[in-house]
């Protein structure tokens, strides 16, 4: 006979979960497991809010599992660790992101690459077992899945940057965009886009932002330090603009098309996807046969990876543009978020207002 829930999942817990399409969040009691030999158990100070998160409670990509608690930019301070434990100890400050496990043996998982494990779990809404983020008291996880963090970036701020930073600084590193006097377009500037541009520019790089809004031209240019801005809806500057980039970063995860930004693609230019639209991109092989260029796709990034960008941000003061939010603002959250309607990013204040029932 099996263990019951109770005695696998005996610590109780408390959160905000969505119960069906609706994306509705409430409060909600639920429990996690006892603190294993290689587990770390950490008090959440800070959650980010992220777009899947959005799509996630409201099933937009047809995978929800109810009731669902989002958020997988998690940080917060150690409450607890397991007698193997040797990457932190109580009273660090630490964070998680995505990923919460994964098989740690395949080709993938030995590459340091376990986004790509088929057998992965996420944060979240995991198809391999039931788990629930971060928009909650507390968390446990493995230590391999827990970043340490650097003691000169901010928790709050720094938060975003488990997912955000780490789905644009995993293909400039990967795709090879990361060189000085690159030429980079950044589709987007949201969430993902203004982080995009930080860790460019930090990089070296040229960065034009590419966007269908103008009014985000000065934030662009003047507080991010991008080099130019193109309208993406305006014909003579995306004209202009053909053939002039190495490659983009596009974060956008609304329905656009793809083929104005291979043009302005040099030739042996990379376009590479990392928003995550509902509808599938139009892509026809010519403007790729003539210039031999590539659309390719990025998923976050490995635990190796996630611990090199958190300390390339702190080195460079990086950091995410925040609204601190209480945790029982989150539904107007959400639905400003639906509207584009945060420079850039919500952050819930987790410890000072997640007050159980």
């Amino acid at each position: 006979m099996g263990s019951s829930p109770e005695t696998e999942h005996p610590v109780k817990a408390f959160g905000y979960a969505a119960r069906d399409s609706s994306g509705v969040l409430s409060p909600i009691n639920f429990s996690r497991r006892e603190t294993g030999d290689e587990d770390v158990r950490f008090k959440v100070l800070y959650c980010g809010v992220c777009h899947s998160d959005l799509h996630s409670i409201k099933n937009d990509w047809l995978n929800a599992k109810y009731p669902m608690i989002p958020g997988h930019e998690i940080v917060g301070v150690v409450t607890e660790v397991g007698s193997k434990v040797k990457k932190v100890k109580v009273g660090d400050k630490v964070g998680v992101g995505c990923l919460v496990g994964s098989c740690r043996s395949c080709d993938q998982c030995g590459a340091d690459q376990e986004q790509y494990c088929s057998k992965n779990v996420m944060t979240y809404n995991s198809s391999i077992v039931i788990t629930y983020g971060g928009y909650s008291d507390h968390m446990v996880c493995n230590e391999h899945f827990i970043i340490s963090w650097p003691k000169d970036l901010p928790l709050d701020s720094g938060a975003p940057l488990l997912c955000a930073g780490i789905t644009v600084y995993s293909p400039m590193r990967y795709y090879g965009l990361d060189k000085p006097g690159m030429h980079v377009g950044v589709v987007g500037l949201g969430g993902l886009g203004h982080v995009a541009v930080l860790f460019l520019k930090a990089l070296g790089v040229k960065v034009t932002v590419i966007s269908t809004n103008l009014k985000k031209k000065e934030e662009a240019m003047s507080k991010l330090g991008a080099d130019s801005f193109l309208v993406s809806s305006d014909q003579p500057q995306m004209q202009a603009a053909v053939s002039t980039m190495d490659g983009i970063i596009d974060t956008v995860s609304a329905d656009h098309p793809l083929i104005p930004l291979i043009s302005l693609l040099k030739p042996n230019g990379k376009l590479v996807l990392v928003g995550a639209p509902t509808k599938p991109h139009e892509l026809p092989a010519f403007p790729l046969l003539f210039g031999r260029k590539l659309v390719g796709g990025s998923l976050i990034g490995g635990m190796k990876e996630t611990q090199e960008m958190i300390e390339f941000a702190a080195k460079h003061k990086i950091t995410a543009a925040i609204e601190l939010i209480p945790m029982d603002y989150i539904n107007t959250a959400m639905e400003r978020l639906q509207k584009s309607d945060v420079r850039y990013r919500f952050v819930i204040d987790i410890a000072n207002s997640l007050k159980s029932t």
